[in-house]
């Protein structure tokens, strides 16, 4: 089949991302030196330069690995919670029945220092200074921009010109969009001085912690409190003060958690826990394992009826994600038992579904009463909330990813994503704004995903690992909100069952459904939509719509953001998605 890029192949490391100066840097990290990880903090740090639109430096960063000496996945929880004074008490104060998508009000504790840097302690071998100083210079010198970033400032330069004055200071330079060279010296001047306090004290590792105590209780924390006692316009149309105090950063520190996994066949498929959608890729795959010999891809392209059980599979696995999901206690003994995927298999049928479906893992499933107000709702608020891809491919702002392998064997993927520039105002003396990741709890109580003070929210970020014969071999991931374990379904089948090498399984025609609410503000969903790039084929496409399916052609080349980099038998492999025109793989 074509393919937009070779599938790389070497013995020394490869890195994958969404932007090419990130893969560069981790390659430059791993020349230098350094492992996996080293790698992937320093290309982690530049993706927050080179894609501002879709990550920034008070974001978060989930992520699983495993390392040279231990085959056991381990996940990254670099996600923080919610403020102590976020109650639903006080949203309802303000009338609202849906917590903004931008401004100050979703914002919650940034996760993404403080997870980079436990990662870098405890599994790199560089000091700060080594990882950050690519990033710094970025951000000092200039860094190329992409078309995107430039498009993404022009949709929302009326908001900054008229209600963001900091974000246009930063990003409307001489009142126009910023494009080409941009720099963004607030932001280098605020790395330099966290390193300057971390290396007031001697040794890699207390030099690290030093400047996780500088970001948490220091001069970050104290710009973010005053900052945040400030009114600005939201996604709601009015003007409301945030939540987030210096006291909130302080009592919160990135950990480590056991991720979830299936067993299927002869590999093992690992994601982020319940608190997280991750799962919702594991029943996806569970599900489909019992159709496997109906699943077939001819040239590198699925078939319709492949399409179309994957869209049903899809819209079971998110109708439990909603009902089921949470920074809570989640049920996935029962979501992820053959039991009960053999069950919810059974309700699949040779038509579209239109209905939402939990299933009554423990009791009977409850979803959120504002649901059916929600099908089909259209933002109308001034800034751009919603950090994912438009039903048609559009890019209204998203995430990044990157995976990273190394002779070794220490294997890592990474989801970055918040804090991306139309997020929220731009803080001026940091250079960079606040992320808007509250806006995924529902303000209805009872849910599991219900907003309370000091929980985290039902992130959609969702990077991957997968063994086989119990030793890890893969490493994937791709930006794209709630389609992000809709695509890698995408990924996984072509790779599994149509026996695609990496980029053959990544430049295969990808598809994915918006019949199960959004993460994201306004929370919209359509019953039977089934977006698909058009390279399915034109029978393809009229077969999924006898089936009942309201199919939308976005295009040829629109949908999915993936990387991935393996390892078997000492062999490196990578690829990465040439849609968008800023993935890149490298390795030797």
């Amino acid at each position: 089949m074509f393919t937009t890029r070779p599938e790389l192949a070497g013995t020394f490391g490869m890195v994958a991302s969404t932007h090419w100066l990130a893969s560069a840097t981790g390659m430059a990290v791993l020349e230098d030196g350094g492992n996996a990880f080293d790698a992937a903090v320093a290309a982690g740090f530049v993706l927050q330069v080179a894609e501002p639109h879709l990550c920034g430096p008070a974001g978060q960063v989930p992520g699983l690995f495993v390392t040279a000496d231990d085959p056991t996945p381990r996940a990254l929880a670099g996600q923080g919670p919610s403020p102590a004074g976020a109650t639903p008490e006080h949203f309802a104060s303000l009338g609202l029945d849906l917590i903004p998508g931008s401004g100050l009000l979703p914002a919650t504790v940034p996760g993404a220092w403080d997870g980079w840097l436990l990662l870098l302690r405890d599994y790199g071998t560089k000091p700060l200074r080594a990882v950050l100083s690519y990033a710094i210079g970025y951000a000092r010198n200039g860094v190329p921009l992409v078309s995107r970033v430039t498009d993404t400032i022009g949709a929302v330069s009326r908001l900054f010109t008229e209600h963001w004055p900091t974000s246009a200071e930063l990003w409307l330079p001489d009142g126009k969009p910023a494009a080409g060279l941009h720099r963004n010296p607030a932001l280098a001047d605020t790395w330099e001085r966290l390193l300057r306090e971390a290396e007031a004290v001697s040794g890699r590792e207390a030099q690290i912690d030093a400047g996780r105590r500088a970001w948490s209780q220091g001069f970050v924390a104290e710009a973010i409190d005053a900052f945040s006692r400030r009114a600005f316009r939201d996604d709601s149309g009015r003007d409301h003060a945030g939540l987030l105090t210096g006291d909130d950063l302080a009592s919160w520190s990135a950990t480590y958690e056991d991720p979830a996994f299936v067993d299927i066949g002869d590999r093992r498929l690992v994601k982020m826990g319940g608190w997280t959608q991750g799962p919702a890729l594991l029943q996806q795959a569970l599900l489909l394992h019992g159709f496997r010999d109906e699943l077939s891809f001819v040239d590198g392209v699925a078939s319709e009826r492949t399409v179309h059980l994957a869209t049903e599979a899809a819209k079971l696995a998110f109708a439990d994600r909603e009902a089921w999901y949470g920074d809570t206690d989640v049920p996935l003994d029962v979501l992820l038992s053959a039991s009960y995927t053999d069950a919810r298999r059974a309700l699949i049928t040779d038509t579209a579904s239109a209905s939402l479906r939990p299933g009554d893992a423990r009791g009977p499933a409850r979803l959120p009463a504002i649901l059916d107000s929600l099908r089909g709702v259209q933002s109308e608020g001034g800034a751009t909330g919603e950090p994912t891809v438009g039903p048609q491919g559009r890019t209204r702002g998203d995430t990044v990813h990157l995976d990273v392998v190394d002779a070794a064997g220490n294997l890592v993927s990474l989801t970055p994503s918040g804090g991306w520039l139309q997020s929220s105002p731009a803080i001026p003396s940091l250079g960079f704004c606040l992320d808007s990741r509250g806006q995924m709890f529902w303000l209805e109580q009872g849910l599991p995903n219900s907003l309370a003070p000091r929980k985290r929210p039902r992130i959609t970020l969702s990077p991957s690992l997968a063994l086989r014969d119990g030793v890890p071999t893969l490493a994937f991931g791709t930006p794209g909100g709630d389609q992000q374990d809709q695509w890698q379904l995408c990924f996984w089948l072509a790779h599994v069952y149509g026996g695609l090498n990496l980029q053959e399984s990544i430049d295969a025609p990808a598809w994915h459904t918006t019949a199960f609410p959004s993460s994201f503000y306004p929370r919209s969903w359509n019953p039977r939509e089934l977006v698909v790039e058009s390279r399915l084929g034109t029978s393809t496409l009229d077969g999924l719509r006898d089936r009942g399916h309201e199919v939308l052609d976005a295009g040829a080349w629109a949908l999915g953001r993936l990387s991935a980099v393996s390892r078997t038998d000492g062999l490196l492999r990578a690829a990465a998605n040439a849609r968008g025109m800023q993935g890149y793989a490298a390795g030797r």
